[in-house]
Parts: structure tokens; sequence; C-alpha cells
């Protein structure tokens, strides 16, 4: 399957997702928790690294793009429109990204779509949104594709930085935001400066990407862990700290 089709298809899924939530008031307001609570515990979690003046652009990078609450839809409108001249107008590895891109966005919008149906389940049997979340993580499951999304998170971290050892590339970029822009592909445009320029910086750090992007794995790692394995009580409370919640 080609580039443009495989965009097209993920786009697609989001697309089917959202208009579900769109017909059920109750499950589009809850994926929202979700959301908002996955985007809180990562600022928790990741705090020393956004407060590093090394780290903290990359790790707002990955909350902004990657792990927020915020609303793609826009984003994800170009991705559709634009996927069968993104081959022409952006680099191969530029196309590669937006690809590995895509796919891991059709895969958290589906996990917090099950999110969503199972925090409702637990409304009412726990005591706070760190014992429900835990709750409807396990009611959800499907830890083959939490480690997946996981690596492709990795992985794209790995694919940016890749992107600024591309020579001219930059410049490349610089050069189309004006074209990008006039054919619907600014938020496209933004994401691979954002991007590029982020692990770039990062990239000038000797070792900076793989301390950052080991940090995020082993963190990541440990959490879903205590989520599938710990005592449900310490899983809800360590997450409440995390939070910034007391018990």
């Amino acid at each position: 399957m080609d580039a443009a089709q495989t965009i097209r298809d993920c786009i697609a899924d989001v697309t089917a997702l959202r208009l579900h939530r769109t017909g059920d008031p109750a499950l589009g307001a809850a994926v929202g928790s979700v959301k908002s609570l996955q985007a809180q515990r990562f600022r928790g979690t990741y705090a020393d690294l956004m407060g590093s003046p090394a780290f903290g652009p990359a790790a707002q990078f990955f909350l902004e793009e990657l792990y927020s609450d915020t609303d793609y839809t826009d984003r994800d409108l170009q991705f559709g429109r634009i996927a069968g001249t993104l081959q022409t107008m952006f680099p191969q590895p530029a196309v590669t990204t937006a690809v590995a891109l895509a796919v891991l966005h059709a895969q958290t919008e589906e996990l917090d779509q099950d999110m969503g149906r199972a925090w409702l389940v637990h409304e009412a049997d726990a005591a706070n949104v760190a014992d429900r979340y835990t709750a409807a993580w396990r009611t959800v499951g499907q830890r083959h594709a939490r480690q997946q999304q996981l690596q492709r998170v990795l992985a794209m971290g790995t694919d940016l930085a890749r992107l600024t050892r591309t020579p001219g590339l930059r410049m490349m970029l610089r050069m189309m935001r004006g074209p990008a822009n006039a054919a619907g592909m600014g938020a496209l445009q933004k994401f691979l400066e954002a991007g590029f320029d982020t692990f770039g910086q990062l990239a000038r750090q000797r070792g900076g990407v793989e301390q950052f992007l080991a940090t995020i794995e082993q963190r990541e790692r440990a959490l879903m862990d205590q989520l599938f394995d710990a005592d449900p009580v310490t899983c809800g409370t360590q997450l409440a700290n995390t939070l910034g919640q007391a018990r």
C-alpha cells in the first residue's frame, strides 16, 4: 500500500471514530476526559524534562503533538485531502514521517475511544479519577497494542532526528512553507518544521536524542507495567500523585 492510501485509510478510521462520538455525547465527553487526564499525566511524569533547557522543547513537542488533548480535526482533514499530492510535494523522508504520524494517530484514537467506553463503565465504582483510569485501562487491556503504540512514539522521535541529518532539508521545508499553505498543507508543514527544529536542537547535544527517547521509553514502560500488573490501590495512589491529586 502506498503512502497516500495509508494516510487516507488512517484518517478515514479517525473520522469514523469522531462521527461515532458525535452521535454519542456521553462517549464523546468520556473520551475528552481520558485525553485531558492523559495530557495531565504526561506533564506530571515529565515535569523534570519539561523544565529542562535541554529536553524541555522536545518534551513539549511530544505533549502537543502526540499526548495532547488537542483537537486535530483540521490537521486530519488536510491529511486526507492532500494525501495524493503529498508524495510529489514533500521529500521521501518527510513523507515517511507523515505516514508514521497518521498510523500512530489512528491507533491512539482507537485506544482512547476504547478507554472512553471503559471510563463510562467505571463511573460509579471508582473513588476518584486515578482509580477510575486504572480500572478503565485494565478493562480495555490490549497490552500488545499499548506496547506497539509506545514503539511508534519512539520511532517518531527517531524519524524526526533522522530528518535533521538530511542535507538541505531544513532549507527545503522553509521554501515549501508558502506552497504548502497554499495547497492546504499548513498543519503538516507546521508539524514537520516544529519537529525538525526541536529534534535538530536536541541532536546538537551529544547523545541528547538517545537520552530523551530512553527516558520516555523507561518511564512509559514502567507506567504500563504498573497499570497492568500492580495492586490497583497502589497503582491508583501512584497515579494520583503523578496527577498532583491527594488521596
